[in-house]
């Protein structure tokens, strides 16, 4: 049973957190994920346009913490190699 005031208050905080953390992964997902379709019709000058959104909602969940800083690097690191090998 919660005993101070602050142990009452973190139940709606973690709630509060967990889901602005889950639109930033949904984002972030959805974005990745529209770009491989593109990727997969061979649209690469759309998803070069998209690259920029891609990038910052990948670092901006990284800066909140929701993904480590080398799963961001990597998610990164992928697009980018997948998008300079369309291009060959």
């Amino acid at each position: 049973m919660p005993v101070t005031k602050t142990t009452k208050r973190r139940p709606a905080q973690i709630e509060r957190r967990r889901v602005v953390n889950q639109k930033r992964i949904l984002e972030m997902r959805k974005l990745i994920k529209e770009a491989n379709t593109l990727l997969s019709n061979k649209n690469i000058e759309e998803v070069e346009k998209m690259l920029p959104r891609i990038y910052k909602a990948i670092d901006k969940a990284a800066k909140r913490g929701v993904i480590k800083k080398n799963a961001a690097a990597r998610r990164k690191s992928r697009m980018a190699k997948k998008i300079s090998n369309l291009k060959k």
